[in-house]
């Protein structure tokens, strides 16, 4: 890895430095073994159709294999002139100029909106640092990181590997984490449905902490837990049975988040009830007093008791 930082993010990622350029410190530039490139890149399943961003670039194998392998476009970003000349030397050779690009930029000012897929090889410290940026990505963005988590932020897949080239040919296990930036869910939601020939007003709240999602349901004046929620990008699936005109209704829902509105479909079942209906929710208002960090997609509204 060869990255270029703002000198703030660099004290946070206190260590040895090597040599700087320009008043920026830098890390070594250990490169990613071959295999664990491959691995990456099958994990975060890149097609044709992705554009992928590499984070402290090197010699740019990242991105060419990208491209080479898989016909992704995308770019990459290093500190080192000499990485840059090299890189672009390597996607000449590879063949796939047409689809790739390296930059001498510093990471944390690069535009990262196009990205499909961010691919990274960083410091403990910097990833935390990237956190917040990361996480105000398009839902749905994929990010793979070679070695290094995101702490609280918890891996949506973990892969560790033996790699026989690390280390300068002297191997050693290398560890893949892989997310999904997920939407923001977190807040109460509202819609109308009907159910066994009545119009029923539901409200859900959602408590978000990154990916991970919880609440509960009030519907016919009680209240009841979700008995399972997912969130995966901007795909959002839920779960819960609540009792209705005395019978117990099971729910489930699938639908994407959209800003403020979720849409899908319903599947309800129970007793003589079986129909599958057209599902849409709109947020509403947050509870007062429950703000969140930003990186930590906190909900703001609480469970009803």
């Amino acid at each position: 890895m060869r990255v270029f930082t703002r000198a703030g993010a660099w004290a946070l990622a206190a260590g040895c430095f090597g040599a700087s350029w320009g008043g920026e410190p830098t890390v070594p530039y250990v490169p990613t073994p071959q295999e664990v490139v491959e691995k990456m890149l099958e994990i975060a399943k890149v097609g044709p159709q992705d554009y992928v961003i590499d984070l402290g670039s090197g010699d740019g194998r990242i991105v060419i294999t990208a491209a080479r392998k898989y016909g992704a476009r995308g770019f990459g970003v290093d500190l080192n002139p000499e990485r840059i000349e090299e890189s672009l030397a390597n996607a000449r050779a590879a063949g796939v100029t047409g689809k790739v690009a390296f930059y001498r930029r510093d990471l944390f000012e690069t535009d990262l909106s196009e990205a499909t897929v961010i691919t990274m090889y960083l410091l403990p410290r910097v990833n935390l640092a990237l956190r917040p940026k990361l996480l105000e990505l398009k839902p749905g963005t994929r990010i793979v990181s070679h070695d290094f988590s995101m702490d609280e932020w918890k891996a949506d897949r973990h892969v560790s590997m033996e790699a026989k080239a690390k280390y300068g040919g002297s191997g050693g296990r290398s560890d893949i984490y892989f997310w999904i930036v997920p939407a923001k869910a977190g807040g109460v939601w509202q819609w109308q449905m009907p159910v066994g020939g009545r119009t029923l007003s539901y409200e859900m709240t959602l408590d978000q902490k990154y990916q991970m999602v919880s609440g509960s349901v009030k519907v016919g004046g009680r209240t009841v837990k979700l008995r399972s929620a997912k969130l995966t990008g901007d795909e959002i699936g839920i779960a819960f049975t609540a009792e209705i005109n005395g019978q117990k209704v099971k729910h489930a829902f699938s639908g994407r988040v959209a800003g403020d509105t979720v849409e899908g479909r319903a599947r309800l079942s129970g007793g003589r009830l079986e129909s599958q209906v057209e599902w849409t929710a709109k947020r509403g208002a947050r509870s007062a007093g429950a703000a969140a960090p930003r990186d930590a997609l906190l909900s703001a509204a609480s469970a009803a008791r």
